[in-house]
């Protein structure tokens, strides 16, 4: 299993994103959205920028 990302809509009826892990944990959650095409460009936008951001360590 690879590592995927789920798009469900709240009990509050805004829709979110997740990343899941290949063992099934959560990784990271989204901020909620509005409408479903803006939690898939929260996708889009995690899936282009994650490849290359920095870690910044604030230790």
């Amino acid at each position: 299993m690879m590592s995927k990302f789920e798009l469900f809509k709240g009990t509050n009826g805004q829709y979110y994103f997740r990343l899941k892990a290949e063992n099934g944990e959560i990784i990271a959650h989204s901020e909620g959205y509005t409408s479903k095409q803006g939690a898939q460009n929260g996708i889009a936008a995690v899936k282009r920028c994650a490849p290359i951001a920095p870690v910044v360590d604030l230790t």
